[in-house]
């Protein structure tokens, strides 16, 4: 599966150091519809790269059958199934999602929205059959949005639909997710330097085996072409997530007017600003990937404000009379 159809667009991808670089333990493979990479540097405690392999491997596929909308038979799915407005009991796993989606959707007026599913779907973005639909059939599944409409109970491992038609998407959340557990894997198997990247998302810690600080580059947020706009060396040594989203990439055109997969929950519809990519640095890989999309939902104005307010890691990357403009927060800035 797909975890994140919110795709990164903006990829985030690893930088060789200058000096000559000692050898690194490099896995790779297929998971959850897309790809990851892991770098890391064994030493004599840690556990075998084939069984990191393996164990990586396995998590993954355990977190695709809890959390992909593409299987059927996954925890998720069967929960969108069940149309009842009564407590259902839910993983441990989808229950703090949901707790920490409803705080990002608190603290961007709404604009992250995990409840879009039925929109998403709408719009031809979950089967990549995209269509602009009429103002009637977005009017008719707008009173099924909302988290206001979602209960979570945390604690108890439970949620309620207010409305049984309400439908739950992941995939703005999940990849990051699944970078955290990975990254947690790779600890408790004696690993504390390594970079992991799950579909473009990235969580580093440590250093590199030659000493360097690990270095990663954004790339500039234009749809045809792939080149650098940022390089990032990553000095925090205790561990930090990377996630990036943007507007760029997963969009569609008809008529001559483009349409972003950012849709807005209050309208039903994509995104019209001019913020292009969000890329968010976190301590949580599951809230720099909640962020980073809340972020891009808002604009580059109120995403700015936001960034400051909840003292974010944030650069942004806006149209500015047709040329790109870079914006950091100030926590941002003070990493750099």
């Amino acid at each position: 599966m797909k975890i994140r159809c919110f795709a990164l667009l903006l990829i985030v991808f690893a930088l060789p150091g200058c000096r000559k670089t000692a050898r690194e333990s490099e896995l790779s493979g297929e998971a959850q519809g897309t790809t990851y990479h892991i770098k890391l540097v064994p030493d004599s405690s840690s556990t075998s790269v084939e069984e990191i392999r393996r164990q990586v491997s396995t998590a993954l596929a355990e977190i695709d059958a809890q959390l992909s909308n593409y299987r059927e038979d996954s925890e998720i799915s069967r929960i969108n199934r069940q149309e009842r407005i009564t407590w259902l009991l839910v993983s441990k796993e989808i229950a703090e999602l949901l707790d920490i989606a409803r705080t990002v959707y608190e603290h961007s007026d709404g604009c992250y929205d995990l409840t879009v599913k039925p929109l998403f779907d709408l719009w031809g973005f979950s089967r990549h059959q995209n269509r602009v639909p009429a103002q009637h059939e977005i009017d008719a599944l707008l009173p099924h949005v909302g988290m206001r409409l979602l209960e979570v109970d945390a604690v108890n491992q439970r949620i309620r639909k207010k409305d049984p038609k309400l439908k739950i998407d992941l995939s703005s959340i999940a990849q990051g997710y699944s970078v955290g557990v990975v990254a947690k894997l790779l600890e408790a198997l004696g690993v504390n330097n390594y970079l992991v990247e799950i579909g473009g998302e990235m969580m580093v810690k440590g250093r590199k085996a030659n000493g360097d600080d690990w270095r990663v580059a954004v790339e500039t947020p234009t749809p045809f072409s792939r080149a650098v706009q940022k390089i990032i060396d990553v000095r925090e040594q205790q561990g930090i997530a990377i996630m990036t989203a943007g507007t760029y990439r997963n969009f569609f055109e008809e008529n001559g007017q483009s349409y972003s997969h950012i849709l807005n929950p209050k309208t039903g519809r994509p995104v019209t600003h001019r913020l292009h990519s969000v890329t968010v640095m976190h301590d949580d890989p599951a809230w720099a990937d909640a962020w980073d999309t809340a972020l891009l939902c808002v604009g580059e104005q109120e995403a700015a404000r936001i960034a400051e307010a909840e003292q974010l890691k944030v650069l942004l990357i806006y149209d500015d009379d047709s040329k790109l403009t870079e914006h950091m927060s100030k926590a941002f800035a003070a990493m750099q």
